[in-house]
């Protein structure tokens, strides 16, 4: 009776981890954000060019690109979620302040829906043990205006005038406006020459604060770069 009875236990106990390790797994199902701003003078000095969305030509202001769940040995989950969609009703009130702080670039013209579609889906559902659907999207809004970029680098004398600054002076007038160490992306202009164009900022898993990045991203950028004008 007592082998018996150990081994219902056992089997009890074997029943119940899985679900224990399943609910630890998805309560850490990511480490931090990776924020990510573009410079729209960069995205659009290309070979490939760009198309204003259906709104009107942007502001001349860093843009967001995303807010993008990742592991800090540099992986990151994607398309995590598919059955909750985008659903641009669940962020009517925020549509406005998206379609100037989170604008299309990309050809051909659109509202930027598609655009917010594809980062929710591919990114977003990845953070839904965090933060929801809205929540998602108004922790990007108030990222961006809490780390201000144009105001950190033009605070410092960097302009998006055609010149070329050293990418030490755009890290760290970044770090000394926000207080962590930005991740700096560059691509390449029409006519060959390294620009500025996206910058990382890494944010705890609450998507409430910068943080020093875990890992940055791979890739790199000449010791001067340009920063063109929009």
């Amino acid at each position: 009776m007592k082998i018996f009875q150990a081994s219902l236990c056992l089997l009890s106990l074997l029943l119940i981890l899985p679900s224990l390790f399943a609910a630890s797994s998805s309560s850490e199902d990511f480490d931090f954000f990776y924020f990510v701003q573009q410079w729209p003078g960069s995205y659009c000095d290309t070979q490939k060019s760009c198309c204003y969305p259906t709104s009107g030509k942007p502001a001349a202001d860093f843009g967001i690109h995303g807010l993008w769940p990742n592991y800090k040995d540099g992986t990151y989950p994607s398309n995590c979620d598919q059955t909750k969609p985008f659903d641009s009703s669940t962020i009517s009130d925020l549509i406005s302040s998206m379609k100037k702080s989170w604008p299309t670039l990309a050809c051909p013209s659109g509202s930027g829906e598609a655009f917010w579609e594809h980062e929710w889906e591919k990114h977003g559902t990845c953070s839904e043990s965090v933060i929801d659907q809205h929540q998602y999207f108004q922790t990007a809004l108030a990222l961006k205006q809490k780390t201000n970029l144009l105001g950190a680098l033009t605070k410092a004398g960097i302009n998006p005038d055609g010149k070329s600054y050293t990418l030490e002076s755009i890290r760290d007038s970044i770090k000394e406006s926000t207080g962590f160490t930005p991740w700096i992306e560059c691509n390449r202009g029409g006519s060959g020459n390294s620009q500025l164009y996206q910058v990382y900022q890494c944010v705890d898993r609450s998507g409430s604060g910068l943080i020093e990045c875990p890992v940055f991203p791979h890739g790199k950028c000449g010791a001067e770069i340009e920063f063109p004008s929009f």
